[in-house]
């Protein structure tokens, strides 16, 4: 008899293992925290001291707070605002997809690996993912598109909207 199937010394089945406890439930952000997040958004590159004057918190609050929002999944990482055109990819463009039904893993899989590839969301609406490219010139963005793009099996359609000027937004001014 397998091993699951054996009975323990009271004559029952072995209990099933316990499901997997859910993560735990997000903090909810105070001012502070919300100021420390805006300012990290603005300048990545802050010193914890400088956080800690801004929002007027000790530097050993202001670390605490970070190492908090890290811990809570709140600030996935840090990043630079990259000039697109400057770093040599002076085309870039939103292309809608339609996939087929219940592929987004796979297909999202694909899409990650894309050269250019910058920021990939699953929608609702009249298609189902939105993808931000930035390539070398329009010769490489249709060599993406046509190429690497409808070649994946799940995607049934796609359009392309150029992209002729872009600005990033940052958060709110205090």
């Amino acid at each position: 008899m397998p091993d699951e199937q054996m009975a323990n010394s009271s004559g029952q089945p072995p209990a099933a293992p316990a499901p997997a406890p859910p993560p735990p439930a997000a903090r909810p952000l105070d001012t502070i925290d919300r100021s420390i997040l805006r300012m990290l958004q603005t300048d990545g590159r802050a010193s914890i001291r400088s956080v800690a004057e801004r929002v007027h918190v000790s530097r050993a609050n202001a670390y605490a707070r970070i190492n908090r929002l890290i811990d809570d999944g709140v600030i996935r990482g840090f990043s630079a605002l990259v000039d697109q055109e400057r770093a040599g990819q002076g085309a870039s463009a939103y292309i809608t997809l339609k996939i087929v039904q219940n592929s987004w893993r796979t297909v999202r899989k694909q899409l990650t690996a894309l050269p250019g590839a910058t920021h990939i969301a699953l929608v609702s609406g009249d298609f189902d993912v939105l993808l931000l490219v930035h390539t070398k010139d329009n010769r490489e963005l249709r060599e993406l598109v046509l190429t690497r793009i409808q070649s994946i099996p799940e995607v049934l359609s796609t359009r392309t909207l150029l992209v002729f000027e872009e600005t990033d937004l940052g958060p709110e001014d205090d």
